[in-house]
């Protein structure tokens, strides 16, 4: 296994990046602050035009007009905003970005307002601007600065788009995170599988390993910048630990009989897996610091797929200790084990929202499958699509969304398969593809980067 220079990449981004407040432009007035309630059912998305970053020249236009159209991609990704052709746009970025003419604005039934400019610096740097504009209340929401190197552009964008998300709908963004995946090529009958990272919208893609080994459920550290993930060499399962930052990995152990890679515990110290020994398989936790490894279950069963609640206090994960597969809710030493699915059919590949309020799983019934949501408590079950085969859920850092991958039936030989992944917002309307360069299942959501 190699890996790849990634970590050069994400410790420029790193230190070339500042921030800077503007202060807010006048007082609220009388109106009502602009706001989407999220918490509802179907969100009608909001009309927001984004007008492209004004710049001097050269570069500043390139990459204004860059950010810009991130900055789009990402808000009508989430299906919460409807953005606006720019060319409806009557002013130019300049003035628009200084005191747009509202009235305009409320001609094409804007909401919301982006503007923004470029400045070049003479250390080499840019000096990326935006502003947020409350068109019905003609008042500016918000406003910030960020300092960065010309080829630190895109993450700039991404985290505009998470203050622009934020500062509407009241919660965290999403789109500075990044996704790490299983890149799969080759027939269903002898699939190469490597691991993979991109960011969340499919830029900047990088694979971390070269196919040589079979490398299975990646999971990111919720503490660092770290990666697990299970990879059978000499077709024995080992679990590694690899560190983005710095491109180096290790080897936790060497466990025959691993069903599913271990996930990290909520505070990055532990991490939780399954081990299967004399045909049953259990569930243990290894600390990270001192190699330890406690025995959670003792049953007979089989008990696969933990995950940890947000606080640590809990685990949530499958077991057919009922006689179906189904899920259970235990405490975090393994004690108190509760039964929460009661439905039709099977439950699998459960995990907790980092919101602590809902657990994702996967539901099989009738030959279908399905990825669904249900409360810790075992209700307000809610199943959010139907597909031949869908598998894999992981949040997104603000519990709203979840991706998961799809694969399609084999054609004819065994050799078409098809693996893709996708989001889809808790309600279930807003479904979109996640492209990638080639097959992909297992997806991992980072937290937000530092």
């Amino acid at each position: 296994m190699i890996a790849f220079p990634y970590h050069l990449v994400l410790l420029a981004r790193r230190l070339a990046l500042a921030v800077l407040v503007i202060t807010l432009a006048g007082a609220a007035g009388a109106r009502a602050e602009l706001r989407l309630d999220i918490t509802r059912g179907k969100v009608e998305p909001m009309p927001v035009a984004i007008s492209t970053f004004h710049g001097q020249a050269g570069t500043e236009v390139q990459v204004g007009r860059d950010i810009a159209q991130v900055v789009s991609a990402n808000l009508e990704r989430s299906g919460l905003f409807r953005p606006i052709d720019p060319k409806a746009l009557i002013q130019d970025p300049a003035s628009l970005h200084n005191q747009p003419r509202f009235a305009d604005l409320k001609v094409i039934n804007a909401q919301a307002l982006v503007s923004g400019t470029v400045q070049g610096q003479p250390d080499g740097r840019l000096r990326v601007e935006f502003r947020l504009w409350d068109v019905l209340a003609e008042q500016q929401m918000t406003g910030l600065a960020y300092f960065t190197v010309p080829e630190n552009w895109r993450r700039v964008a991404h985290i505009i788009s998470d203050a622009i998300y934020k500062r509407i709908t009241g919660e965290e963004g999403y789109f500075d995170t990044r996704i790490v995946y299983i890149s799969e090529t080759g027939p269903a009958d002898k699939r190469i599988k490597r691991l993979a990272i991109m960011d969340q919208d499919g830029e900047n893609h990088r694979f971390l390993t070269d196919g040589r080994t079979l490398v299975l459920t990646p999971r990111f550290s919720p503490s660092a910048p770290e990666i697990t993930y299970l990879s059978y060499f000499n077709n024995k399962p080992r679990v590694y630990l690899f560190n983005i930052d710095s491109g180096r990995q290790e080897v936790l152990g060497d466990f025959p009989g691993m069903t599913f890679a271990p996930r990290f515990s909520p505070d990055g110290n532990k991490v939780i897996m399954s081990l299967a020994t004399s045909g049953n398989s259990d569930i243990y936790s290894m600390d990270l610091r001192t190699r330890r490894v406690d025995q959670l279950t003792n049953s007979p069963a089989i008990d696969t797929s933990p995950s940890y609640s947000p606080d640590g206090q809990r685990i949530v994960f499958e077991s057919d200790r009922g006689g179906t597969q189904q899920l259970y809710v235990m405490d975090a030493n393994g004690g108190n084990a509760q039964r929460i699915t009661f439905g039709q059919g099977r439950y699998a590949s459960p995990v907790w929202s980092p919101r602590g309020d809902l657990i994702a799983f996967t539901k099989i019934a009738n030959g279908r499958f399905h990825i669904g949501v249900i409360r810790p408590d075992g209700t307000g079950e809610r199943l959010l699509n139907e597909a031949f085969h869908v598998e894999g859920p992981t949040w997104a850092p603000n519990g709203r969304v979840l991706m998961f991958f799809r694969e399609r039936p084999s054609g004819e030989g065994n050799r078409s398969r098809t693996a893709r992944l996708y989001s889809v917002d808790l309600t279930g309307f807003n479904e979109r593809e996640v492209v990638t360069p080639l097959d992909a299942s297992d997806p991992a959501w980072s937290p937000l980067i530092p």
